[in-house]
């Protein structure tokens, strides 16, 4: 085996087929979208090179700023429910004296296998302002908080925001869950004795000792929120107006049904490098608090 591990002429070979896939399948359509952002077109008739105008016109298009606010807010609604819930959850099927542990992991994980257009079928349906089952509960316990929570320009992007974070917390819940399993207990059992509580010890034990996860963890999450669209298009089409917008939304909108390919182009490669920000900003902060 070392033999043919130390032929880099041997080792080319057999990356070259994978190399050669993943050119195809993901460099050369990002350079296409980054080449196609700088042109005029349609999407069939001829490209007609317009330089940096579709950039130029994003950059004033107030589209953008709702985007990237419901973006934010999307991701912000991710990382609390996903991580902040999925951390508890996680640490309690952990402590091997939780009764019914299997149940509950399965059960966590039971919303991420259903169809997304069932489970927003389902929440549109507990959202209903007149017989939804949330302004129900609210009538019954005597609370005045009836809320069209899908009309409303406020709270109907952190409505959504919460269906995806429902939907899709058995993911960060089972990554958070390998995280905490992999946290020596020899660590977790001195603290106890040197006179710790149960959740001061994982407070200072086993949550620092789970940067990479929670680094991963967050990564998904703010980059799922920056580019959430399924939910927006199933439960609202975008509105009331363009209140629930988002910058894939705005991608959909601008190829699909406006034709104007070369500026959704625009839009793909903004979204691409913000996620690239996102990405680096938070390896950065996670490794400079590993250095400190």
């Amino acid at each position: 085996m070392n033999k043919y591990l130390g032929n880099k002429s041997a080792l080319a070979l057999f990356l070259l087929p994978a190399l050669i896939l993943y050119s195809v399948i993901l460099i050369y359509p990002v350079l296409q979208t980054v080449l196609r952002s700088f042109y005029d077109w349609d999407g069939l008739s001829t490209l007609t090179f317009s330089g940096l105008s579709n950039y130029r016109e994003l950059f004033s298009d107030p589209l953008l700023a709702t985007s990237l606010k419901n973006g934010l807010i999307f991701a912000i609604v991710l990382a609390v429910f996903q991580i902040g819930l999925g951390t508890l959850l996680a640490l309690i099927c952990a402590d091997p004296r939780t009764r019914g542990r299997k149940i509950l992991k399965t059960s966590y994980f039971i919303p991420v296998v259903l169809s997304v257009t069932v489970v927003c079928q389902l929440w549109i349906a507990i959202y209903d302002p007149t017989n939804g089952l949330i302004n129900r509960l609210f009538d019954l316990l005597n609370i005045p908080y009836q809320q069209n929570w899908l009309s409303s320009p406020t709270a109907s992007i952190i409505a959504i925001a919460f269906v995806n974070a429902w939907q899709f917390m058995g993911y960060q819940f089972a990554l958070l869950y390998a995280g905490v399993k992999s946290v020596p207990e020899d660590y977790f059992e001195a603290a106890t004795i040197d006179g710790c509580s149960k959740w001061r010890a994982h407070w200072h034990v086993t949550l620092p000792l789970m940067r990479e996860t929670y680094k991963f963890c967050f990564i998904i999450a703010i980059t799922s929120g920056i580019g959430a669209f399924v939910q927006m298009l199933i439960m609202t089409n975008g509105g009331p107006g363009t209140t629930n917008y988002t910058m894939t939304f705005m991608i959909y909108r601008y190829a699909f049904m406006e034709s104007n390919y070369g500026y959704a182009c625009a839009v793909s490669v903004l979204l691409v490098l913000i996620s690239l920000l996102a990405t680096v900003v938070i390896n950065k902060l996670f490794d400079r608090g590993q250095t400190a």
